[in-house]
């Protein structure tokens, strides 16, 4: 986010192209062919797709931050062989678009993502979380122990960083208003690129659908309300309640959210390991998805 205000500032500084929102049609067109559904839950229209044999060991994908469900594709496709594989656009983002009641907080997207589950008829699974989705992973697991079977967290939130302290919200400059009207395609891979830890991997394709993402109805606004009402609060109290076990992953070349965050999990996760891929960044299944996953799939299996 603060990336993105950047950019915003130069924006703001001189280059403002105006960029309206994407007939929702069209995007559903694209991006929601099957398997993709859309589900009422917890008052949502959600974007989801299930996949997999109903009768596999569930596991379900949390997106991070101006992602959307499309980041698993690669994860998904090999996952669904051997899990019941669940993914959605959360609140706010993607072609789920935002909250009715526009409220973004942490505990309306553990009700989310809980509703969800009984929707489905989930009453335990594993959550994979990248980024936010790993801090939404956390939560739930703290919150509902006994419907979490184990826990991978990509790079995920939750510490404080200078730019974010605890019990503060975040300064939002005046200029991030013009959100909702531009969205240049080059500030936007200017914001991406921290994620990567080689931006050749980041590929015109990729841009392309995070803007598309993006430019779906109300996202901006939504990604606004969203950041107003960021409050960092110390994690640990929380951490120190998750027993399932864990699995964090992180690249060492992450921009996003920096490496060194991985420390403090493990001082504080009591059933917690750490997979490390030098090479790669913040969004590793995007990056190398074939790599990244063979652990991951080896954790969730018990095997690793």
């Amino acid at each position: 986010m603060i990336a993105l205000l950047a950019a915003l500032g130069l924006i703001g500084g001189g280059l403002w192209l105006y960029a309206p929102d994407k007939p929702r049609a069209a995007l559903e067109a694209q991006y929601a062919q099957a398997p993709s559904e859309f589900l009422q839950v917890a008052g949502i229209r959600l974007h989801v797709r299930d996949t997999g044999p109903r009768n596999a060991p569930p596991v379900i994908l949390l997106h991070g931050f101006g992602s959307s469900l499309l980041t698993w594709e690669p994860w998904a496709r090999s996952l669904s062989y051997t899990h019941r594989v669940i993914r959605y656009d959360l609140p706010g983002f993607g072609l789920t678009g935002p909250d009715p009641t526009g409220d973004y907080l942490d505990e309306r997207g553990v009700e989310v993502l809980g509703a969800l589950m009984d929707r489905l008829g989930v009453k335990r699974a594993s959550l994979v979380g990248n980024s936010m989705g790993g801090k939404l992973a956390w939560l739930f697991a703290a919150e509902h122990p006994d419907r979490v079977n184990r826990l991978v967290l990509i790079s995920p939130d939750g510490f404080a960083s200078p730019q974010f302290p605890y019990g503060k919200k975040p300064d939002v400059p005046l200029v991030a208003e013009l959100l909702p009207y531009t969205l240049p395609t080059l500030m936007l891979r200017l914001t991406l690129d921290p994620a990567y830890g080689d931006q050749k991997r980041l590929t015109r394709e990729i841009v392309q659908r995070y803007r598309d993402m993006i430019l779906a109805p109300g996202v901006r606004q939504a990604v606004l309300d969203r950041s107003a009402q960021v409050m960092p609060q110390p994690p640990e109290p929380v951490l120190r309640l998750v027993h399932a076990p864990t699995l964090l992953v992180w690249g060492e070349k992450d921009g996003v959210i920096p490496f060194r965050n991985a420390g403090d999990y493990l001082a504080t996760m009591p059933n917690a390991r750490l997979l490390v891929f030098p090479d790669l960044g913040h969004v590793p299944m995007e990056e190398a998805p074939a790599r990244s996953l063979a652990p991951v799939e080896a954790f969730l299996d018990g095997s690793l």
